[in-house]
């Protein structure tokens, strides 16, 4: 994710205006009335982001889902009654839940969402971030940290938690939000990663 910074213009506004507010230039969170504005992601990290996405859309071509990354706003309705609105990396809506989908916006619960972490950040996704996705119902949780090379895999349960679902033994994650989605972490850290053509053909 990328560094933040508490806006000092924006004050004490409700979630509806947060949203209103926003156009494509704008790359912000609000919680609890506070809005949080997000400084420029580094090139690694957008290039990190953008071959994440590229592999879930050449997954999900047929498929009819959605793959969207920053900045597109995800609000998270939380059980206790109380909002958050988040700034995923990526974030990933399947057909059966494109009604989540909103013009400028999406709401959970959806069913992926990855967070590509810094040294900054990463205390805040690996606890606050974690703790809320779990609680909106966010099927799967990706933190991807490019600096530590290190990748976290987390499925939810019928209870409602996150689970660890680490890689196999050979480097293979495979996604159960996303069936046959398996993504090799080499990828992940290889200057050179995979074209899309190669991705399919280890999928097939």
């Amino acid at each position: 994710m990328a560094n933040a910074r508490t806006a000092t213009d924006i004050r004490n506004l409700s979630v509806e205006e947060f949203l209103q507010s926003l156009d494509e230039d704008t790359w912000a969170e609000w919680k609890r009335g506070e809005v949080i504005v997000l400084s420029p992601a580094s090139r690694s990290h957008q290039q990190m982001v953008h071959f994440l996405a590229d592999l879930l859309d050449e997954w999900a071509q047929g498929t009819g889902g959605t793959v969207l990354f920053a900045p597109f706003p995800l609000k998270l309705h939380l059980p206790d009654g109380d909002i958050r609105v988040r700034e995923p990396d990526i974030l990933f809506v399947s057909k059966q839940n494109a009604a989540q989908l909103q013009e400028t916006f999406a709401e959970s619960p959806i069913d992926l969402v990855i967070e590509v972490t810094s040294e900054e950040s990463r205390a805040r996704d690996r606890s606050e971030k974690f703790a809320e996705y779990e609680a909106a119902g966010i099927g799967e949780y990706w933190i991807i940290d490019p600096e530590r090379q290190e990748a976290e895999f987390y499925q939810l349960q019928p209870d409602g938690r996150f689970a660890p679902a680490p890689p196999d033994d050979k480097g293979i994650y495979e996604s159960r939000q996303l069936p046959g989605l398996r993504l090799r972490l080499h990828w992940l850290w290889h200057t050179s990663r995979p074209r899309p053509s190669e991705i399919r053909s280890f999928w097939d």
